[in-house]
């Protein structure tokens, strides 16, 4: 199945230079996701291809009119679906959202610009909202290509080495631990010697131990989230005492 993506945007140019490029374009040429451009600024009816205007009730800035996203919209017949608006009232976009997207057969993002856009857009053609994080673009284009890279790797045969995708940060609800390549030793820092020991089963056990200790330093809530340390993560941690953070495991 070739997953299928559509993309509403004024600056089409910019999402299809980047999605030619690196993985995004590697995968396109395998098949695994196609991409469909479309310029809302095509639906506009006047000499000046006027997409916004001023709020209603005064205010700074333009909003983005109704008319010609609705009418883009509605002018494709075989649109992906869901229809998802990238705003900062959002859903919060995390690794569960891009597995969600990348388990469906497509989908479309709205890319906004200016004040954002007229409610009625949000109210009658969008089924979701979904938000980068607590911080302001200059438009939406970032944001499409952020959504779109994140669930396109996700994708079977889309890296080099599968495993990639399932073994990094927040694959499983942890930061990815660190790591190493050669040379064995840099201005004086050497590569742990668990990881030149040549013992698997070892490696695996330092590396979760890392990932839980890195996650307790820097990431304290996504240990909640997973509700707590279990008793096999308590006894990595005191496995690996030296793991980055493991003295704040609690």
């Amino acid at each position: 199945m070739t997953l299928r993506v559509d993309v509403l945007t004024l600056f089409p140019e910019a999402i299809a230079n980047y999605a030619s490029t690196s993985v995004l374009g590697r995968a396109r040429e395998r098949g695994l996701w196609e991409l469909h451009l479309h310029d809302f600024r095509d639906a506009t009816t006047d000499a000046h291809r006027s997409v916004d205007d001023t709020p209603f009730g005064g205010g700074a800035g333009m909003v983005l009119r109704a008319e010609p996203i609705i009418a883009t919209l509605e002018a494709v017949p075989d649109l992906a679906r869901p229809v998802i608006a990238l705003t900062p009232s959002g859903r919060v976009f995390e690794h569960a959202v891009a597995l969600e997207l990348a388990a469906r057969p497509g989908f479309t993002l709205l890319s906004g610009r200016y004040e954002g856009f007229d409610q009625r857009v949000l109210d009658s053609v969008v089924d979701e909202e979904i938000s980068l994080g607590d911080f302001v673009l200059a438009g939406g284009e970032l944001a499409v290509l952020c959504v779109i890279e994140a669930v396109v790797r996700l994708i079977p045969g889309a890296l080099g080495n599968d495993e990639s995708s399932h073994d990094e940060s927040f694959s499983d609800g942890l930061l990815e631990y660190p790591q190493y390549t050669k040379p064995a030793e840099v201005r004086g820092r050497h590569v742990p010697d668990v990881l030149l020991s040549g013992d698997h089963a070892r490696i695996e056990r330092w590396r979760r131990a890392q990932s839980l200790a890195r996650t307790i330093e820097r990431r304290r809530d996504l240990i909640e989230r997973r509700g707590g340390l279990s008793a096999e993560d308590q006894a990595l941690l005191a496995e690996f005492p030296s793991a980055e953070g493991a003295e704040q495991s609690g």
